[in-house]
């Protein structure tokens, strides 16, 4: 096991079950447009031109930690890891990652590599080594992958439209499963080297499943969660699945931390669910639209909800690109009381 400071870190302990002085506190999309300091150091570059480069991804990565989050999240895409197996995407705005040529047929899928080698992601294990150097233990650093049927989405070209991709594995069924098995050994592997390279937890990112039936979301979603949280081991591992209805297939994924959304009582899940930490569920609408005041009795809210241990505050979902700057102020001084 790679030595990274684990035990000091609040959040880690946190996520472990261990009691804690007090709730740790980071958000989705903490480092995005909603600041200025993050603005200005992306200063015109495009998405990937920004991603892959290191210095300034790194800086993107660190600049929440002036606010006081007890984490950093590495600042990059969860199509990283289809660019680094073979397909090139461009981030279109209103339409979001786009690939070059979406996997339409089988071979097209067999030019995807199963298994990239870890120099296709290197600005990535850059950037998470400039950030801990940076850091120097000072704390913890989050990676992240995005879960098979949302990164599938985006590789057949449909993204958040569900019925387009039901239509699509419903007409190409060899090419729809063949891909997500593939993109689920591809990111036990990517994870496991960024576990290697030092990460202290990882997150993974389901952003469009909370819109599939109980049906779908088993053979799409769920099943790849746990084959993906048995592959890649050693830290605590988060599960997020935007707004995801199916809370109890969530907890039995062998993720340590589930992420709630707003449709999710905290309480509740604290009470069914003792062995497990969670994490949220401030609705992001109240950073964006309310008053510092009101953010800050939303978090204290959370707080009580969540009890005070095998939690960590967080959002339903990402920091709005509206969000203004002193409501995600209030945002941590309030969860640090």
């Amino acid at each position: 096991m790679p030595d990274n400071h684990h035990d000091k870190h609040l959040l880690i302990r946190a996520a472990r079950g261990e009691a804690v002085e007090r709730v740790p506190v980071w958000a989705m999309r903490q480092a995005g447009r909603w600041d200025h300091e993050f603005r200005a150091v992306r200063a015109g570059m495009s998405f990937y031109e920004f991603s892959a480069n290191v210095e300034a991804s790194a800086r993107a990565s660190l600049c929440p930690r002036r606010f006081g989050v007890d984490a950093i999240i590495l600042f990059y895409d969860i199509t990283t890891l289809p660019v680094s197996m073979g397909l090139p995407f461009e981030l279109k705005p209103g339409a979001g990652p786009v690939p070059d040529r979406p996997i339409r047929t089988l071979a097209d899928l067999d030019r995807l590599e199963a298994n990239p080698h870890p120099d296709t992601y290197g600005h990535i294990r850059a950037l998470l080594k400039r950030v801990k150097d940076e850091l120097n233990g000072a704390l913890p650093v989050l990676a992240f992958a995005g879960a098979p049927f949302t990164v599938a989405t985006y590789c057949i070209g449909t993204g958040k439209d569900v019925d387009a991709t039901r239509a699509f594995a419903a007409e190409n069924p060899a090419v729809w499963n063949g891909l997500l098995e593939k993109l689920s050994g591809a990111t036990v592997g990517f994870l496991n080297t960024l576990i290697a390279d030092g990460a202290d937890a990882y997150q993974l990112f389901d952003s469009w499943a909370g819109g599939l039936t109980p049906s779908e979301y088993d053979r799409w979603a769920n099943g790849y969660h746990t084959s993906i949280f048995a592959g890649a081991t050693g830290v605590p591992r988060i599960l997020f699945v935007k707004e995801g209805p199916y809370l109890d297939k969530m907890c039995a994924t062998g993720a340590e931390v589930i992420s709630l959304g707003s449709i999710h009582d905290l309480a509740a899940a604290r009470r069914d669910y003792p062995h497990l930490c969670f994490q949220g569920n401030v609705d992001e609408e109240i950073l964006r639209g309310g008053t510092p005041d009101q953010v800050r009795a939303a978090v204290k809210a959370c707080l009580t909800a969540g009890g005070g241990t095998r939690h960590i505050l967080n959002l339903n979902h990402g920091v709005d690109k509206g969000t203004p700057v002193e409501n995600f102020a209030a945002y941590v001084d309030a969860a640090k009381g």
